[in-house]
């Protein structure tokens, strides 16, 4: 793993993010909503690749479903193991998205919740996205996330970090090629890391022998009003507009994230 990204993440800062970050609860909420509209029932097996501290998997688990989860970060599988020994059970170990230990055809739906962010090489997003193919069975789901290529302009709009000529050079380099490099010392400038078009993520899924579903934006432009997710009117109001336009693809860029659904014929 890239050792820039591992000590971002040793860091802890991925622990509370879903929950208590910004427009992180919005992607959480509306990951989970995704999820659960193409998820088959429970107990079905479900694979969280790169499933970070483990909110995922412990609420997949809190449902009834069989998870285990994969992470390249040992802090992250540290707090992923402590999370199901006192909440909702799920398995959990260290692994890396592109080789991935399980057999063939082990899993009803594998999760890539973040892999494909920090693999700048197309070549291992594809290979990671074989790996989930592999350990699916015919018939079975991928789910897969990304990072809008147009994620950092619009965030320094937002947070008008746009102003620091700093902030600008790595929204520069991001819009050329979607390679997002940070040589400051501003985790919240994020890491190293690949940010797609949806486009790109499409040509991805293709090449790795899997057959697009859907692509969906997550949170929708809603997400650059996040601090009115704590009042309920509003809060509804932005998951409104996100399922108005989660699939519209002139829109699409201004999630966040996407989120491909994708099955192995």
């Amino acid at each position: 793993m890239d050792p820039e990204v591992l000590a971002h993440y040793t860091l802890g800062i991925e622990e509370p993010r879903l929950t208590e970050g910004g427009s992180s609860r919005i992607e959480f909420a509306r990951t989970k909503e995704l999820l659960a509209r193409h998820l088959p029932g429970p107990p079905a097996q479900i694979l969280d690749v790169g499933g970070g501290p483990g909110r995922y998997s412990s609420w997949l688990a809190d449902r009834g479903y069989d998870a285990h989860l994969v992470d390249v970060v040992p802090l992250h599988v540290e707090q992923a193991t402590a999370r199901a020994a006192s909440g909702p059970r799920f398995t959990a170990e260290l692994g890396d998205a592109r080789n991935i230990s399980a057999a063939d055809e082990r899993y009803d739906a594998v999760l890539l919740m973040g892999p494909l962010y920090h693999l700048s090489e197309q070549e291992d997003r594809v290979q990671a996205l074989s790996e989930a193919r592999r350990v699916v069975r015919v018939g079975g789901l991928v789910f897969a996330a990304a990072i809008s290529r147009f994620g950092s302009l619009l965030d320094g709009l937002k947070t008008a970090a746009l102003t620091n000529p700093d902030f600008r050079a790595i929204v520069k380099g991001d819009l050329a090629s979607g390679q997002h490099d940070n040589p400051t010392e501003r985790p919240e400038w994020f890491t190293t890391a690949f940010f797609h078009h949806p486009d790109e993520l499409r040509e991805e899924i293709q090449a790795a022998g899997l057959s697009l579903e859907a692509m969906y934006g997550v949170e929708g432009p809603g997400w650059l009003l996040w601090e009115r997710w704590d009042d309920e009117q509003d809060r509804e109001n932005i998951l409104r507009v996100a399922r108005a336009v989660e699939t519209e693809t002139t829109v699409i860029g201004v999630s966040l994230h996407f989120l491909a659904v994708s099955h192995r014929q």
